[in-house]
């Protein structure tokens, strides 16, 4: 096989063998059979690959040399070429000659090589070639206005595929080389080459060429990308006297095709999806994102285009290129062949389930147990990163892929417990993994993840990963399950219940025996719970901003959330103790014994005549609401009746309102007022700490004061809700 390499210009001038014979290549044909030029076209792969291949085209014009790699075409005994593979790229040189040619004033007789090359497609196009051989342009025109307005071009060429699409590309080499002096001396001087192999050294036959142009589609994105890894990494072999491209190559074609092949019908949802591009790329885009991280930045800050990626993480002149390749070799070929199991799925499902299994760590079931699938299915598309695979999940495949990397370091059954180390750290640190430009802590975290999985330790001194309260609480179950292995299944257990999610701080590790009673609580009601509790004490928690509070909610888990797992919030070990008080009352529990509960200390208080906050909590459901378990007082102290009920999650709003005033008067509630007053014709009442008020609408001035009676601790020994629906209904 003989292969020269040839410019687009010297290409015209050389003699090939043609048999014994010596033939000149005299014209360059597009046949019939090929398809129409395609680098032109208006869509979002065509435009990224157009301008690659002109970034490509204008650095070898102002720098270095360009070599575009082989074009393969048969040659006939009249010197006529017929191009197999390269007819986008000839095509792109004979507009940039043509360019160079008629805006630097080039004589005739230089480039009048221009005209023995031609479209065999239609004759639209063949003609369209040799009209724009002889037109001179003006340059003060957008060339294709100027191109379409010339009286030899019919207007219906523009329906033409090959020649709308040269005229985009004529617009775009003007927009990329308007400013660019000497473009003809760079191009005589061979600044872009190729190889050219005639056919027939390659021993192919005309029924083979045929078959191979009959397909008639374009090169995918992924075979673009596929052609610039290899050629990036066989540059790096020359400079390195290495042979990496030729194992990549092979493990993509082979290896690595295998694996992905299961998956291929995923994402597209096609039963006649018979590739594995798409999966390959997202998987790609994950593995640069670790190697961004892994390099202490954001993948915010860059795009997320693979020839993007291939060229910031892949380039043969970056010297980080053969630490990133090993990356991206060991990243797939540890999901290749994973000791004990067939596949990716099997391994996972053996440590990974939707509710809890022994020995299992429990994943949400929004989300696929098979997190590899889930990465190369979601993982991002055209558009850039999607969150349809989130941060967390990214963490967690990584630590997966980190003990696959290291299977003969780290025993399987070791694993299984470090992997619950680090599922727990993730669902309890959603602030912190975080990779905005402006906190990422993806960085440190991914240090921390390699630290356990590796060694079973947490290394403390990696600052700013995940969230301190449950990196100590790891540190205590681990130093816990040392001294007592045979509680691992109750604190996994415990870990595991949907209203814990792996912080068991709000039970304790001293309260372990209670973890069946925790259970057998929260299958009951959550409003009854949180009457319950509240019956034995004030659970509630002061959030950092001191007038907002977190209380329960009968609805929302996440109200439930924010109380159980370890905060910035003040009470949650008084929270934590009302609990246990709770779960010490009984072995098992129904939404009967809690009824009997909630009932025996309403009783009491009534019997008594002493109305705390907690019994109107607990009495009238107008506290409880049901939505984020947020109440606001800014004099909690000093004032502790007047806690207003929130029913957003930060603010105040209309909805928000004084629960006495909506108990006793809910259609004279005023929303203008965010239901701090009840309104009428000519006055509105107020609620204070021991009191209502009645203003005067017309000055705010108060015509009566409704005292409320307390005792000496500050506590009511009346219902202020009954005595106010009393004197409304005498007001009224």
């Amino acid at each position: 096989m003989s292969t020269t390499l040839h410019s687009f210009m010297d290409i015209f001038e050389t003699e090939f063998m043609d048999g014994e014979e010596k033939v000149q290549l005299k014209k360059i044909a597009i046949p019939l059979i090929q398809r129409d030029y395609a680098q032109g076209r208006q869509d979002a792969d065509v435009n990224r690959v157009r301008s690659r291949f002109l970034d490509a085209l204008y650095g070898a014009i102002v720098g270095e040399p360009i070599t575009l790699d082989f074009v393969y075409g048969d040659i006939d005994s009249k010197g006529t070429m017929t191009p197999l593979d390269g007819q986008q790229r000839l095509t792109t040189l004979f507009l940039l000659h043509w360019y160079a040619a008629k805006k630097e004033n080039i004589s005739a007789e230089k480039y009048a090589f221009l005209g023995k090359f031609s479209y065999e497609t239609r004759y639209s196009a063949r003609y369209f070639c040799a009209e724009l051989v002889k037109f001179i342009p003006s340059f003060q025109v957008k060339l294709s206005d100027e191109i379409i307005n010339q009286a030899w071009f019919p207007l219906d060429w523009k329906k033409d595929p090959t020649i709308s699409s040269m005229l985009v590309m004529l617009d775009a080499i003007d927009n990329r080389f308007k400013d660019v002096p000497d473009i003809w001396s760079r191009l005589e001087n061979h600044a872009i080459t190729f190889y050219f192999l005639p056919i027939k050294d390659m021993g192919l036959t005309d029924e083979l060429y045929i078959k191979m142009n009959s397909r008639g589609k374009p090169l995918t994105l992924f075979e673009h990308f596929k052609a610039e890894l290899e050629r990036e990494i066989r540059t790096l072999d020359e400079k390195n006297g290495t042979k990496v491209a030729d194992r990549i190559v092979a493990s993509i074609d082979k290896a690595w095709t295998d694996l992905l092949w299961n998956y291929r019908n995923g994402s597209s949802g096609d039963a006649d999806d018979n590739i594995i591009d798409d999966e390959f790329l997202r998987y790609f885009k994950f593995i640069c994102d670790i190697i961004c991280y892994r390099n202490g930045k954001s993948p915010q800050s860059y795009s997320s285009d693979v020839f993007d990626l291939l060229r910031l993480y892949f380039s043969a002149q970056d010297d980080n290129t053969p630490a990133n390749i090993a990356t991206l070799e060991s990243f797939f070929n540890c999901w290749c062949n994973i000791s004990g199991y067939a596949n990716p799925t099997s391994f996972l499902a053996s440590f990974m389930s939707h509710t809890h299994e022994p020995g299992k760590i429990i994943v949400d079931s929004k989300h696929k147990l098979d997190i590899f699938e889930d990465c190369i299915h979601a993982y991002s598309d055209k558009s850039g990163r999607l969150r349809q695979f989130p941060l967390n999940r990214i963490v967690l495949l990584y630590a997966i892929t980190t003990y696959l990397q290291h299977q003969q370091d780290v025993a399987y059954i070791d694993f299984v417990r470090r992997i619950r180390i680090v599922n727990n750290l993730i669902q309890n640190s959603e602030d912190e993994v975080s990779d905005r430009l402006d906190r990422n802590r993806i960085p440190a975290i991914l240090q921390a993840v390699d630290a356990i999985i590796l060694t079973g330790n947490i290394d403390t001194s990696i600052e700013n990963n995940f969230n301190v309260n449950q990196i100590q609480e790891e540190q205590e179950k681990i130093a816990f399950l040392s001294a007592h292995p045979e509680s691992a299944d109750a604190l996994f257990g415990l870990e595991d219940h949907e209203m814990l999610r792996g912080q068991i701080s709000i039970v304790g590790l001293e309260n372990l025996t209670l973890g069946e009673r925790f259970a057998s609580l929260f299958s009951c009601s959550w409003d009854k719970i949180d009457c319950a509790l509240m019956s034995i004490g004030n659970y509630g928690q002061q959030e950092r901003n001191k007038w907002r509070y977190q209380y329960a909610s009968k609805n929302m888990q996440l109200a439930w959330n924010e109380l159980f797992h370890k905060s910035a919030n003040a009470g949650f070990d008084n929270t934590k103790n009302i609990l246990v008080q709770l779960l010490m009352t009984n072995a098992t529990f129904s939404d009967d014994i809690l009824v009997d509960i909630i009932n025996a200390y309403t009783s009491s208080c009534e019997a008594a005549s002493e109305y705390p906050w907690n019994y109107y909590y607990i009495k009238y459901s107008v506290f409880r609401p049901g939505s984020y378990g947020k109440l606001s007082n800014t004099e909690a102290e000093t004032k502790p009746y007047l806690f207003s009920v929130m029913q957003t999650k930060t603010q105040w709003s209309q909805n928000t309102y004084m629960p006495y005033l909506k108990e006793a008067d809910d259609a004279h509630l005023s929303r203008d007022s965010m239901g701090q007053r009840l309104v009428y014709t000519d006055s509105y009442i107020t609620c204070e700490n021991a009191a209502y008020v009645v203003h005067k609408s017309e000055d705010d001035s108060v015509v009566d004061t409704l005292d409320i009676a307390q005792n000496s601790a500050g506590i009511d020994t009346e219902d202020r809700i009954v005595k106010l629906k009393v004197y409304v209904a005498n007001l009224q």
